[in-house]
């Protein structure tokens, strides 16, 4: 599939993407860098929240 766009990809694995910034900021926390740990869930945040406007907008689309 050569045509697909980052968002796309970024779509189709949007669940994987959300779990390895989760993973990524537990392991922050645990080096006691919380504010580091704040910055990956605000992008996960972030994503999740376009995501849930996309289904809104669009119904239609799994």
């Amino acid at each position: 599939m050569p045509d697909e766009t980052v968002g796309e990809v970024a779509a189709l694995y949007l669940g994987n993407i959300l779990y390895a910034l989760e993973r990524c900021a537990l392991s922050l926390e645990e080096e006691a860098k919380p504010l580091d740990a704040a910055f990956y869930r605000g992008i996960g945040r972030k994503l999740a929240d376009a995501h849930g406007r996309t289904i809104s907008r669009h119904p239609e689309r799994p």
